[in-house]
């Protein structure tokens, strides 16, 4: 199959539209905490009116969205008027401030699919609340037939009924296991495992132009438009000031990204000279693929072939 060249419609974007948290976990990707990164009310409305034309699925995620519930109310309250409630919305939520009040405004403002991503070692309640959660989602008609994340074609999709899903990050997958960055940085807890690809499942790099078996998902990190959830060195660009598809259209024609959607890091700069030995070679002394990747856009991609002209 063959990268798209329509992007106004895509399959799934991760939006992180705070880094507000009401917790401090060591594993944290993007800091989120009580002291959190925050992007205004015109900004988060500015993205949404950038957002492709139609999006299948879209997660809203933090930091902790339930601690800008004011904020995350009024984005949902936007979304449906954008897409007038084909588009499923889901939520990404450590379970710690949900009510059956919140939770009741959380359906009636269209979420669909609520994920509890805490249930591991990290969290300060290590999964305690998981059981009072399930039985609140429970009475409101929730199904939990597949509670682990929706990453497969033939599941991810569920716009017919309400779900819900727990699990949590650990050594080997997902946030404390693989993404060399943020606190999980400072806490030491990031996987090193040179020969661990993350790049090549959903939340990696894999399919995010399209024309592979995985969902094209993208992640939006506060307004940084990346191909993966840990996102590249430099953002491919600003969901504020321009259209989502535009900024998707004009990095597939670039090589780099073109090889990024085929899962295969360390080919992507084959084409400037340096092989795929010696990009392995590079990540046995990095010790992770996030970190190979950094390096090579730091050293190899200009920032401003990114930003648009």
């Amino acid at each position: 199959m063959a990268i798209k060249t329509d992007f106004n419609h895509i399959e799934s974007i991760y939006w992180v539209f705070t880094q507000l948290c009401n917790d401090l976990c060591d594993h944290c990707y993007n800091d989120s905490g009580p002291k959190g990164e925050r992007i205004s009310e015109d900004e988060c409305m500015m993205i949404i009116e950038n957002l492709p034309d139609k999006v299948d699925r879209l997660i809203l995620s933090g930091g902790e969205p339930l601690s800008e519930k004011k904020l995350l109310y009024k984005i949902l309250d936007r979304l449906k008027k954008k897409f007038r409630g084909e588009t499923q919305i889901m939520l990404q939520t450590n379970g710690d401030l949900m009510t059956e009040e919140i939770l009741d405004t959380l359906i009636e403002k269209g979420v669909t699919r609520i994920d509890v991503a805490s249930i591991d070692r990290f969290h300060k309640f290590k999964g305690e609340k998981l059981e009072s959660l399930k039985k609140l989602f429970a009475s409101r008609g929730m199904s939990d037939e597949i509670t682990e994340p929706l990453i497969e074609k033939e599941t991810y999709l569920k716009k017919d009924k309400l779900s819900f899903g727990y699990w949590g990050a650990n050594e080997q997958m997902w946030l404390g296991g693989n993404w060399a960055r943020g606190r999980a940085m400072k806490k030491n807890v990031w996987l090193k495992d040179p020969e661990h690809n993350f790049c090549s499942i959903l939340s990696g790099a894999r399919g995010f132009l399209g024309g592979t078996e995985l969902p094209q998902e993208i992640s939006i990190q506060l307004w940084k438009i990346n191909p993966c959830c840990p996102g590249t060195l430099y953002p491919m660009g600003d969901a504020r000031k321009e259209k989502v598809a535009d900024v998707l259209l004009r990095v597939s024609k670039m090589k780099v990204f073109q090889i990024l959607n085929e899962g295969e890091p360390w080919k992507m700069g084959e084409h400037l000279g340096i092989s795929e030995v010696e990009a392995k070679a590079k990540t046995r002394e990095l010790k992770n693929i996030c970190l190979y990747c950094d390096y090579f856009f730091e050293h190899r991609i200009s920032k401003q072939s990114l930003e648009s002209k």
